[in-house]
């Protein structure tokens, strides 16, 4: 019996079949450690250390770390998180961020890095992204 408010059933199965692609495409986005991103432009960066602040919010205070980066190649060889914990849960994050951060960046292009959560810390990687964006910028200069 059809309804008359119903739409017809290829329009449903349609809309249901995009529905599905849909979610199946961002099934992947989801995941923990530094994701692949896509490079906006093929940059080559200059080897060398480089080292800059980034800083993120936490429901009590705004925290910074220094990050220090070694580049050859446009791949990161080397990794330095120093943080400075204002907030007492803070020094525990920022202690798993920076045990856990050179597993997920050392060896990997400079622009595949976008780190979402390392070692269940996930407001530090907001400071790291923030100093690894100043770090490209001066790298690429």
């Amino acid at each position: 019996m059809l309804h008359p408010s119903a739409p017809p059933r290829p329009v449903r199965v349609g809309a249901a079949l995009a529905g599905v692609v849909g979610l199946a495409g961002l099934s992947g986005c989801a995941g923990s450690g530094a994701q692949a991103g896509a490079p906006s432009e093929d940059i080559a960066y200059t080897d060398g250390t480089y080292t800059a602040e980034g800083s993120y919010r936490t429901p009590e205070t705004t925290e910074t770390i220094e990050v220090t980066i070694t580049l050859a190649d446009d791949v990161i060889t080397a990794v330095e998180v120093v943080g400075d914990p204002q907030a007492p849960q803070s020094v525990q994050y920022q202690g798993r961020f920076i045990g856990g951060i050179s597993d997920e960046v050392v060896g990997r292009d400079i622009d595949e890095i976008s780190v979402s959560r390392v070692a269940g810390s996930s407001l530090t990687s907001g400071g790291f992204n923030d100093a690894l964006e100043t770090i490209k910028a001066e790298a690429a200069a």
